[in-house]
This record gives C-alpha cells, sequence and structure tokens, in this order.
C-alpha cells in the first residue's frame, strides 16, 4: 500500500478537502501512474452531490486521467515506465460477458468497476483522478500519443469517448447531418470530433452566446433552441441528433428534427426521468437512445484519431485548491470547456 495525496468529499454535497487516500501495491499486471492533469466532469458534481442515488464516501473523483507510467508489475507487457497514458471512467470488468468479449467492457453484464465510487475486485472502493498517483491494470489504460498534449489529453478520456462512440456507432461521416444540442464540456468535443469525421454539424443551443466558439470548433451551422421558428425552419433536417446536456429536453421538440430512421442519442444523463409521447418516435421509424462511452479498444482509437486530426479538449488548467470555486462554474456554464486540475498542486 502507498499513500498520496488527493483531494476528497468527505460526505453527500460537501466541498472537497486535500486528504490521503491509500493505493494497492503494483501487481503482477497493474501499473502505478503519476498523475499529471485530471479532468473536471459534469459527472463528477452528479456523484458527489448524489444526484444520481447513493454514493460511497470518502469520495475521490475524476476519470479523466492523464499521466505517466512510473512502475509495472512483472507480468505487464503493454507498458513501460514512461509511457504516457490515460484512464478512463472504468478500471475493471468481468471480462468475461459477451459484451466484454466483444471490447465493450462499458456494457459489462456483470457490472464493471468504475474508476471512483465503485468498489474493486479486492472489495476496497476506488478513488479517482484528483489525486497524486493511481494504480490499474494494464488492460484498462490506454496509450495517449504524442502528438497530443497530455493536459487537452484529460478529457478526452471521458469527454472525447463520451461523444466519439455515438458519433461512430450512428456512422456520422460525409454526407450525414448531425446536429450537437449543448455546447458544454461533452458538446464541444462532439463537434470537433464530427467535424473530423466529415459531417455537417449543426449545434442547437439555447442562446447563440457561444455562435463564435460553435463555428471556430468545426459547426457549419448554429441556432437557438429558445427561438420557436429554429424547429420549425429545422424540422426534419438530421439524421443523428446527439444530446450532450444534463437537463430533461422536450423530446418529441427534438424528434420532430429527425429525419426518417433518424437517431437522438443521449449521452448527457439528467438526474430527473423524462416523459415521452411514443407518437413522436412512431411516425418517422425515429429512434431515442443512449449511449455510454467506449471499451477500451474503442477509447485507444479515438486518442489515436484524435492525434492524427490534431483533436484536444479546450481546457483552462487549474489548482486542486480551486475545485470547489470550478464545480459552481461548472454548474453556472462559465467554462470553456472543460477545467482540467494540475496535479502537482495535489
Amino acid at each position: 500500500m502507498t499513500s498520496v495525496a488527493a483531494y476528497a468529499a468527505p460526505a453527500a454535497k460537501a466541498p472537497l478537502e486535500r486528504t490521503t487516500i491509500e493505493r494497492r501495491a503494483v501487481g503482477e499486471h497493474d501499473v502505478l501512474i503519476d498523475i499529471k492533469y485530471a479532468g473536471i466532469c459534469h459527472s463528477d458534481i452528479h456523484q458527489v452531490r448524489e444526484g444520481w442515488g447513493e454514493a460511497i464516501f470518502p469520495m475521490v473523483p475524476g476519470h479523466e486521467i492523464a499521466g505517466v507510467v512510473s512502475e509495472v508489475g512483472p507480468g505487464v507487457t503493454r507498458f513501460a515506465v514512461g509511457d504516457r497514458v490515460g484512464v478512463g471512467c472504468m478500471v475493471d470488468s468481468c471480462r468475461e460477458c459477451d459484451n466484454c468479449r466483444a471490447g465493450l467492457e462499458q456494457y459489462c453484464t456483470g457490472g464493471n468497476v468504475m474508476t471512483y465510487n465503485g468498489v474493486g475486485k479486492d472489495g476496497r472502493p476506488t478513488y479517482g483522478g484528483y489525486s497524486e498517483k493511481i494504480v490499474v491494470d494494464e488492460n484498462f489504460v490506454v496509450r495517449v500519443p504524442d502528438g497530443l498534449a497530455l493536459d487537452e489529453a484529460a478529457p478526452l478520456l471521458c469527454a472525447g469517448i463520451t461523444t466519439y462512440s455515438p458519433l461512430r456507432h450512428w456512422q456520422a461521416g460525409p454526407g450525414k447531418k448531425v446536429a450537437v444540442v449543448g455546447l458544454g464540456g461533452l458538446g464541444h468535443m462532439a463537434v470537433k470530433l464530427a467535424h473530423a469525421l466529415g459531417a455537417e454539424v449543426t449545434v442547437l443551443s439555447q442562446s447563440l452566446r457561444k455562435k463564435d466558439d460553435g463555428l471556430r470548433l468545426g459547426a457549419d451551422h448554429y441556432h437557438a433552441t429558445s427561438d420557436p421558428e429554429t424547429f420549425r425552419a429545422l424540422a426534419g433536417r438530421f439524421d443523428l441528433i446527439v444530446s450532450t446536456v444534463s437537463a430533461p429536453l422536450d423530446f418529441g421538440a427534438y424528434l420532430s428534427l429527425l429525419r426518417t430512421d433518424g437517431a437522438l442519442v443521449n449521452v448527457g444523463a439528467p438526474e430527473e426521468p423524462v416523459s415521452l409521447n411514443l407518437f413522436s418516435v412512431i411516425g418517422g421509424r425515429k429512434t431515442l437512445a443512449g449511449s455510454s462511452i467506449g471499451g477500451i479498444r474503442e477509447t485507444q482509437e479515438m486518442l489515436d484519431f484524435c492525434a492524427a486530426h490534431g483533436i484536444g479538449a479546450d481546457i483552462e488548467v487549474i489548482r486542486a485548491d480551486q475545485v470547489n470555486d470550478a464545480y459552481e462554474r461548472v454548474l453556472a456554464s462559465d467554462v470553456r470547456y472543460r477545467f482540467v486540475i494540475d496535479a502537482a498542486t495535489i
């Protein structure tokens, strides 16, 4: 066991504070990572505040982790000391179910082990990336290509793969019209990735406040959803809509923007239940879907794609002692577009 400094929430809705946690000894197939940067995801705030249900405390959030390997177990074959690596939202799975065997560990039917607010196979709670170091099985570590800066790569481990996976699954590309709902941490990555995949990209945001940013990031069009004319003008327009917001939507209105056989895919997860009139999907054979992160193989594919296309997250690097202020700013949509903690300040 190794003691490391970390920032943790001692109880639900409590401010995060500096503390010390224990990391397990490096096992046969483990990698010890010196964390350099950890992104702040809206999921961190949901879980610290128990917005998604009962949680485990003390909680060390953080599942957008970029760092450097400092030690490897004797059986490790994929990584060596000095490698630039990343860890995303999960650190283990059953590895035996059909989904795991297909590289879809995010949908492990036995339940995957989340990077934090989870319980490892050793029965101990997992702690995330707001810390100095982390020990992870090599099979759940990915390589950060040399073309990506570690600070800009960290948010790709959640915001990047969460948007890349549905874009690939629903075949965003040349000839496809893709809309992105919300231009935040997830949304700005969805715009960059959809553009790089060759799709025609439209941002649907509450206002035109971020229009210049949206166009700079790769959007072809930008519309305000607060204007009822938007829904009339864009009716039947899109093959795919990716909703990145964590607030309930008027799904009927957004489904009306799809072409026949179009899909509205949710990657944002509201804390409240939502309602739907099924005629919104019956007419036009439309799909209302959800998508989680991606498997380890697809996460590596995403990082390689981002490196090849010069894509990183737009970030604001902060000190660890600014994390509580950062949470409030995320809730106020006052970040463009992802806070990243400099782990050297922990």
